[in-house]
């Protein structure tokens, strides 16, 4: 070995931590005194067990390892280090003054050794050599980490596009977020509504927040701020934050994603892409929460507003759209007071479409409108049948009508196909059994049946929304109905939410629901 010439080597980039192995306290010395005046942070050891014991105790970059140590080979240590996951990815580069013939060389680069020199070493040689293995194992690394993000980032998409709504969709990003760069994550987006919303954490939490408005225009771009401008997470002290943001659209809001600059890749392809995926998923939310809010106001405004006054009956009404989709559906009720009897209609026209929404609307007038020349419940369904089958041959729908005088109780009704209403009279429940084909086909004409609803008694009507699962047999959807209804809390509006809440409040309903309750009083 010869002395180090003073400002041959090459300045590592990147510093770099090497641990110096050789049981020769010259050789070290001499070792130790390159790769430091090159800007290497240099440790030592003098056995091949000390290296083993060290590696696990500081986290070295690179090892120049003596092949002739006095408790085990070079050759050894080279072995178990590369063979060990606790040491991680370690280059190795095996310097000897004996072992110099070709086998030695052999043996040492098929063992794991990244690079062989021997002696004498010129000292610009083993820089450039170090520095060489530290490029190549630092691009590996950078490409594998690359390679591992992607994979998150894959999965972190189909998260995001299979969230159901809007603050879902910002914590599975901020969630997939946390697990791509391994630290915290900000995602902030607007809602529908103009509200600014922030997912932070893991597990994350979703809360109004918003970024000062910063004339971002259409587009993408990867910045670099500051933590106090992005307080409403804990950043790693003395990091910047890289922020991330996408724009659709010019007239609408951009989506923001922030993390810690320290954990990017160079470029910010990762961040860059899951800003996009983000800003796509959140666009793909908003159109369909602004299409649903449309669409129910739609429902809403083709369904009777407000309810008839109608002494000693007591009534409430219940709608609630499906959460599964944004057309409108063909549900409707009518409450109406004809001649001194209450007319009361539930039905459902088949499809979710504005098509089955106006249907909807024409057999609700048609209803309104023949039963005010004074026809029967059944007549009426006879006629609407005649109307549908002329005006609209190809649609369908379930009706169940009928008359309540509210003096006596006496009821007249007439079903269509429709799911037969429950009574709950004295505490015990009971299906009204009435048959009939739906509307819209040819069938003979549809029975009537006369009864009586004592005063104290219940009435439910309701579209099938509310029992029907595509997992489940109908009669178990009307068992848990009248199981359900066996007690009525003394506010009908009450007594039908709960109906609502129970029986189909748990997930997203596929139908739309409307649940019409009257009671006689006592």
């Amino acid at each position: 070995m010869t002395d180090f010439p003073r400002g041959s080597a090459v300045q590592p980039k990147v510093p770099a931590t090497v641990l110096v192995v050789d049981d020769s306290a010259t050789k070290r010395y001499l070792l130790v005194s390159w790769l430091t005046r090159a800007g290497f942070t240099v440790i030592e050891a003098e056995t091949g067990g000390e290296a083993l014991t060290k590696l696990l105790e500081v986290d070295a970059d690179l090892v120049v390892l003596d092949v002739k140590l006095p408790d085990m080979s070079g050759f050894e240590v080279c072995e178990r280090i590369k063979t060990d996951q606790r040491y991680g990815v370690l280059p190795v580069i095996h310097v000897s003054a004996h072992a110099v013939d070709v086998n030695d060389r052999t043996q040492g680069l098929n063992r794991g050794a990244d690079a062989y020199l021997v002696e004498p070493i010129e000292p610009d040689e083993l820089i450039a050599t170090a520095q060489a293995v530290l490029r190549y194992y630092r691009a590996r690394r950078r490409a594998e980490l690359l390679a591992e993000r992607m994979v998150r980032l894959a999965e972190t998409t189909l998260a995001i596009n299979s969230a159901p709504t809007l603050p879902a969709l910002l914590a599975a990003a901020a969630e997939g977020a946390f697990h791509i760069f391994g630290g915290p994550v900000v995602v902030v987006a607007e809602n529908s509504e103009g509200e600014s919303l922030a997912a932070v954490g893991r597990p994350a939490t979703v809360r109004p927040w918003s970024v000062p408005e910063d004339g971002v225009a259409a587009g993408s771009l990867v910045r670099t701020d500051e933590p106090a401008g992005w307080d409403v997470a804990e950043w790693p002290p003395g990091d910047t934050v890289a922020v991330a943001v996408a724009r659709l659209r010019a007239d609408r809001p951009p989506v923001y994603v922030a993390a810690p600059g320290s954990s990017q890749n160079p470029g910010f392809p990762v961040l860059r892409q899951l800003s996009q995926a983000v800003a796509a998923a959140v666009e793909a939310q908003r159109s369909f929460d602004e299409e649903h809010r449309i669409a129910v106001t739609l429902q809403r405004s083709l369904l009777q507003s407000e309810l008839p006054r109608v002494p000693g009956v007591e009534l409430a009404v219940r709608y609630e759209p499906a959460g599964a989709q944004t057309e409108v559906g063909g549900d409707f009720y009518e409450l109406t007071v004809l001649g001194g009897e209450l007319l009361v209609a539930i039905g459902d026209v088949a499809g979710h479409s504005l098509h089955a929404a106006t249907v909807m609307a024409e057999v609700r007038h048609a209803v309104r409108a023949y039963a005010v020349e004074g026809h029967p419940p059944g007549a009426v369904l006879e006629l609407v049948n005649r109307f549908m089958r002329t005006v609209l041959p190809h649609d369908s729908a379930t009706l169940c009508l009928l008359t309540l005088d509210p003096v006596t109780g006496r009821i007249r009704m007439a079903s269509a196909g429709h799911l037969p209403p429950l009574m709950h009279v004295d505490g015990e429940t009971s299906f009204v059994s009435l048959r009939g084909a739906l509307l819209g086909i040819a069938a003979p004409r549809r029975a009537e049946l006369e009864l009586t609803l004592p005063p104290g008694g219940t009435l439910v009507l309701y579209t099938d929304g509310l029992i029907e699962r595509r997992d489940a047999d109908i009669d178990v959807g009307l068992t848990a109905l009248a199981a359900t209804a066996s007690e009525v809390e003394q506010d009908l509006d009450a007594f039908c939410s709960r109906l609502v809440n129970r029986l189909a409040g748990t997930g997203q309903q596929a139908d739309d629901i409307a649940v019409v309750a009257l009671r006689r009083s006592a």
